[in-house]
């Protein structure tokens, strides 16, 4: 599946899906890690085992950003109540969702110049 780029979205943005990965310009990952300046290819823990330090890359960010959108790979999981209370002690949020839908709300919320950050789960 193919996604159109949006015009206004500066930095890296998901334009496919493939073999339970994603396509970043021209390179395929499926572990993802995005900021708006960078992707960056991520072999994450369990989900079950998620915590701040796996997503330090993404929490080290000046100014930090709004909230993270956590892709959990084709079904909807639920992170760790201690990621949640790290992130909160950060005053950073927390959006949970399947990583193809993450991967579609970054492209529209960077396209609204938003900055936040994703972990996206390989999907397959």
């Amino acid at each position: 599946m193919k996604l159109a780029r949006e015009a206004a979205g500066a930095g890296p943005l998901v334009s496919g899906f493939t073999r339970g990965g994603f396509r970043v310009d021209d390179k395929i990952f499926l572990g993802l890690l995005l900021t708006p300046r960078r992707a960056d290819g991520w072999v994450p823990p369990a989900v079950e085992a998620l915590d701040d330090a796996a997503l330090a890359p993404l929490l080290g960010l000046d100014p930090a950003p709004e909230f993270v959108l956590l892709g959990t790979g084709a079904t909807l999981a639920g992170p760790p109540a201690a990621l949640t209370q790290a992130l909160a002690a950060r005053d950073i949020g927390l959006e949970v969702m399947d990583s193809r839908a993450a991967a579609r709300a970054w492209g529209l919320l960077r396209g609204e110049g938003r900055w936040v950050v994703a972990a996206l789960y390989p999907w397959g």
